[in-house]
């Protein structure tokens, strides 16, 4: 049984028969023609970064943002329909903001990524609205220090089942990646866009998993990532925004920062290194093949 073309991508609240939403479809269609973004979990802290392809020579160097904070310690990138992308940083940071209003700290990583994750799940249901065109990805640190809240009376108990678990550790990096369905997962390394496919080949060579990446090479990385996956449109200009945020002992404190700026030149420079390397050896691969013949 077939769906094409038979009327059931007309309205977000119907199904096919073989269990499709066509519309939820073409949204993520739409993410795979925005610039590649990537997040990457590091021991001491995340690192986002996001190929912004350069569609005009009007445009100013360094303006039009698309890695945004959405609270001192989180931010969020997005590649998709870049207006969508603003609607959901807005709505993140009134969430983050309503939880700081009501438990007088910071918003955890998974409970932020469960509730933009249900507010975009909230529009594949209605056929009065569309789904977001969009896919973000969700980085920040969560403070491993206790802090008391306003009024509180007490410290409550130290062990038992209502209290805490001995020898478990809490807060660090976090990553988050929301589809536009409204799926969600955590991730030690998540990529999405145009070039996502060898972003993600990329990633799974660094072995996040064993968490020995420091942040500082894990801005090296991504940076190479990003150009590694810029090949495919290596004839379009493009510009490089990367952000981070490490440990309260780190070099952004705990907060949510754009990569310093001689930083970010170093990490360039490292991946064009990477790049013309890469270029070396299939050069010299080929000349071995040849002499072969």
């Amino acid at each position: 049984m077939t769906s094409i073309g038979t009327g059931y991508d007309l309205t977000n609240s119907t199904f096919s028969p073989d269990g499709r939403n066509f519309q939820v479809e073409y949204a993520s269609k739409a993410v795979e023609n925005g610039g590649t973004a990537i997040g990457i979990r590091c021991k001491d802290g995340v690192v986002l970064a996001v190929e912004k392809i350069v569609t005009s020579k009007l445009l100013k160097p360094g303006a039009n943002k698309r890695i945004s904070s959405i609270d001192r310690n989180f931010g969020m990138i997005s590649s998709g329909l870049i207006p969508d992308g603003r609607h959901l940083v807005s709505r993140a940071r009134d969430e983050a903001a309503s939880w700081r209003t009501n438990y007088k700290c910071p918003i955890p990583n998974s409970s932020l990524a469960f509730r933009v994750g249900s507010y975009v799940q909230a529009y594949t249901l209605y056929s009065s609205v569309r789904p977001f065109g969009v896919t973000t990805i969700l980085a920040g640190w969560d403070s491993e220090a206790e802090s008391r809240v306003d009024g509180q009376v007490g410290s409550g108990p130290k062990e038992g089942s209502v209290g805490k678990t001995t020898s478990t550790k809490t807060g660090g990096p976090g990553l988050y990646m929301i589809e536009p369905s409204g799926l969600y997962w955590g991730y030690y390394g998540a990529a999405t866009g145009k070039g996502r496919q060898t972003a993600k080949a990329e990633l799974e060579k660094l072995d996040l998993s064993s968490g020995v990446l420091l942040l500082e090479q894990g801005v090296k990385e991504a940076a190479r990532i990003i150009y590694v996956a810029h090949e495919d449109s290596k004839d379009k200009d493009f510009e490089l925004e990367m952000s981070w945020v490490s440990s309260v002992d780190g070099p952004t404190k705990g907060r949510h920062e754009e990569v310093p700026k001689d930083v970010l030149e170093e990490a360039e420079r490292y991946a064009k290194r990477a790049m013309e390397g890469d270029d070396d050896e299939d050069t010299a691969t080929g000349g071995g093949e040849n002499m072969e013949e």
